[in-house]
């Protein structure tokens, strides 16, 4: 457990008690049609435009599988070093929604396609491995929206049948932090794979939160309440903050903690009851007799395993060990996957360490500033390379790159044509610099004087002298040396 805010909820009461968290993530399948229908995915359409007889539940209509969205669930059960059953079943998970066509939902419940993996976490204080339950296939409902008419519910079928992977996680993470490291690896996991784009404002990826307290170093789990469809992990985490620090005031009061279903209302920061926690049987679960058993072959797998890509601590590793780079910076770059393209399209021909230092520093600060993705990025790996090469090479110094880095950021420009059509190229000539360095010494002769009786850190006042008269275009390691003798 790391020491920050988060320790709040068990530093309480003198330290007595600590959260237990277990997550439910529904992440959208990347697939161009629904999982038992051929109606597109397409985010954004009118509504009620992208629904097939199927996804309307209309009496007769049959679902029909959709392979690609197999393969995508495997594929994120391999990259999650999970056991892949080669034998899984849709049940019917039985509800009443409005916005449920079918009155339930096809779903997995005793046999998934996916069982028990794994998701390492980079945390301040090391590794932690965050146990994954299992992952199955199941598809989404519509959406109701409420704010459209003050009498009516309205009903948007677009999402209905739509593939989504639910991945359980064990009740293994701690805090709001672990919360946060765990979605984001996650996501970042499926992201790499191609198996779900994880943008949580179009509700591609989004998760019900199990909540419990228990006095520290107690065996047995307290009771959970469930947080449902929490689709931000900024809100994941003051949820958690909210009801944990609920289920312990409960607790000192001398109550008992109601098993129960809980909605995060964002405006005022709160959790509020929604209804008592089904278990199973309320569900009342059965195989859809629509759907035969799925079954894969050792070969299907083997197939997939080799449409794998290197993952991120696969890459992780090799940029420490290839890169030298340290693992703060190596997880930086790997965290997602165009990131980790970016950078090594820069270091093609540049510098490594440079390119990791104006990466991770100025261009990331620049991209956040204007609320901007890498792939949005306006300056392309090639110009970003060659403005490396200019620092590198001593054409320009860092201070005068990051001019040129700002005239860059205003469109895809090359730094080249920006320093030879604004002079700003470094002054490398040592004939030149003692001409400079020579009238700073006599316009500040007592200074000098002072400097050689003692007073070294009167360099830097000789340097940034020198800087000034140069207007930043002196070559400040020539600056160094070269002041040094003269004085």
């Amino acid at each position: 457990m790391s020491k920050d805010k988060s320790e709040y909820l068990i530093n309480r009461k003198d330290n007595q008690y600590e959260v237990v968290i277990g997550l439910e993530v529904h992440a959208q399948v990347t697939s161009e049609s629904k999982l038992f229908s051929t109606s597109s995915t397409k985010f954004g359409a009118e509504p009620n435009t992208q629904v097939s007889l199927v996804d309307a539940a209309l009496p007769g209509m049959l679902p029909v599988i959709n392979e690609f969205c197999v393969k995508q669930a495997i594929k994120t059960g391999i990259g999650l070093k999970a056991k892949i059953n080669k034998r899984s079943v849709f049940d019917r998970k039985n509800y009443f929604y409005a916005d449920l066509p079918q009155g339930y939902q096809i779903s997995q419940f005793k046999d998934p396609i996916v069982g028990e993996g794994k998701v390492i976490l980079d945390m301040p204080e090391g590794q932690k491995e965050v146990g994954i339950e299992r992952l199955h296939l199941e598809q989404d409902a519509g959406k109701s929206i409420h704010d459209l008419d003050p009498k009516n519910t309205f009903v948007d079928l677009n999402r209905s049948g739509v593939a989504l992977m639910e991945i359980v996680s064990k009740p293994d993470l701690r805090s709001p932090d672990e919360v946060n490291a765990y979605v984001k690896k996650l996501r970042s996991i499926m992201r790499y794979l191609g198996t779900c784009d994880g943008n949580m404002q179009e509700g591609s990826l989004r998760a019900d939160v199990n909540v419990s307290v228990r006095k520290k170093g107690s065996k047995e789990f307290g009771t959970r309440c469930e947080i449902k469809n929490v689709n931000s992990i900024k809100f994941m985490q003051m949820a958690i903050e909210y009801e944990a620090n609920r289920q312990v005031d409960l607790i000192e009061d001398g109550q008992s903690i109601d098993q129960e279903t809980r909605l995060f209302d964002t405006k005022k920061n709160e959790t509020r009851s929604m209804r008592s926690k089904e278990d199973a049987h309320d569900y009342r679960y059965f195989p859809d007799p629509d759907l035969l058993p799925l079954e894969v072959s050792d070969d299907f797998i083997e197939k997939l395993k080799l449409e794998i890509p290197e993952l991120p601590d696969e890459k992780k590793k090799r940029f420490i060990e290839k890169f030298k780079l340290s693992p703060y910076e190596a997880t930086i770059l790997v965290s997602d996957y165009e990131t980790s393209n970016y950078f090594e399209n820069v270091i093609k021909k540049s510098d490594v360490k440079l390119a990791t230092n104006w990466i991770i520093g100025e261009l990331f600060a620049a991209l956040n500033q204007n609320n901007l993705e890498i792939t949005e990025s306006p300056i392309s790996a090639g110009n970003l390379s060659k403005l490396i090469n200019l620092i590198k090479d001593g054409t320009i110094s860092g201070k005068i790159a990051k001019i040129v880095f700002e005239d860059m950021m205003e469109g895809d420009k090359d730094p080249k044509k920006i320093v030879e059509e604004k002079g700003l190229k470094q002054e490398s000539d040592p004939k030149a610099l003692e001409a400079l360095i020579d009238k700073v010494i006599d316009d500040n002769r007592e200074k000098a004087t002072e400097y050689k009786s003692g007073k070294v850190k009167l360099f830097g006042f000789f340097v940034g002298q020198v800087m000034k008269v140069s207007a930043g275009k002196a070559n400040p390691q020539l600056v160094n040396e070269i002041l040094k003798k003269k004085l």
